[in-house]
């Protein structure tokens, strides 16, 4: 059984990410755990909103406090009450300090981690990829599930692939990770240059791994630069896609996957991202 964590800020309840971890979980037979990131430094209420009127008082502090603890409790009880409901096995962690570091350190003991795009832990909306995201994914110690903010089954996979180990890695950790999610319609997709032939980059390697691995898949090359290709393919794309994605560094470690493409993912476009970077 494999352990799932599910980052929540319990301020801003996101349901999708609830959504998204049930549908992951009940297919993998996971242990979901709910990571309630109830960081001292973020609260709901701001300075201002404790100096206004009377200003700022020791009662008044408590009762927004108090606030915040009933809103956390009842993000909680909501993500609790789908696990009971859905019968996934979980575990419920508040974790008080900061949220990132938080987070960093759970990802090191589990397999992966699932988060909405939009999540900041600020009081502050964000254009996406938020500050919080990016430095997660670059530090995030296990494969990460982004998801959008509005909830759709997961119906095709869509894996992406240049050739270079990062790419290779990804699908590899996703094939290990979620090897219940073969049965959905995959797709291979690989962008090549104009001045290039429609050849796989290390198409007898890649077709060797690929059989045992996804033997159903469907192969699609194009030409042109891969930043324009990717977003107008997954734009065109019908259904729900889980789009697969190697390295999220702050280095180039592959041609395609620098951190400039996932962060273009997250904003041009609205399926579900699996990233995985290589150590």
């Amino acid at each position: 059984m494999k352990k799932i964590i599910a980052v929540i800020d319990g301020l801003k309840y996101s349901g999708c990410t609830t959504n998204y971890a049930m549908q992951i979980a009940k297919a993998t037979n996971s242990h979901l755990v709910g990571i309630f990131l109830d960081d001292k430094t973020y609260s709901s209420y701001k300075i201002y909103d404790l100096l206004v009127q009377e200003g700022m008082t020791e009662n008044k502090l408590k009762e927004f406090e108090k606030k915040d603890t009933a809103t956390r409790n009842k993000a909680a009880a909501l993500f609790e009450n789908a696990c009971r409901k859905e019968g996934v096995t979980y575990s419920i962690h508040h974790d008080r300090n900061i949220a990132l570091q938080e987070v960093l350190h759970e990802s090191i003991y589990a397999d992966l981690l699932i988060i909405d795009s939009k999540e900041t832990f600020t009081h502050y909306n964000e254009k996406l990829p938020t500050r919080f995201i990016r430095n997660l994914l670059a530090e995030v110690q296990c494969p990460a599930v982004i998801v959008s903010s509005k909830y759709k089954p997961i119906q095709k996979v869509i894996l992406l692939y240049d050739g270079g180990p990062s790419s290779v890695y990804a699908i590899k950790e996703f094939s290990y990770l979620l090897p219940e999610f073969k049965n959905i319609k995959t797709e291979i997709l690989s962008v090549n240059p104009e001045d290039s032939t429609l050849r796989l980059p290390d198409i007898k390697l890649m077709k060797e791994f690929m059989t045992r691995h996804f033997p159903d898949a469907d192969y699609n090359v194009i030409k042109g630069w891969a930043e324009d290709e990717i977003v107008k393919h997954l734009k065109q794309q019908k259904e729900s896609c889980l789009v697969v994605l190697g390295a999220y560094r702050r280095g180039t470690v592959s041609r395609w996957f620098r951190e400039s493409m996932a962060d273009l993912l997250m904003k041009e476009q609205k399926h579900t991202l699996f990233v995985a970077h290589n150590k």
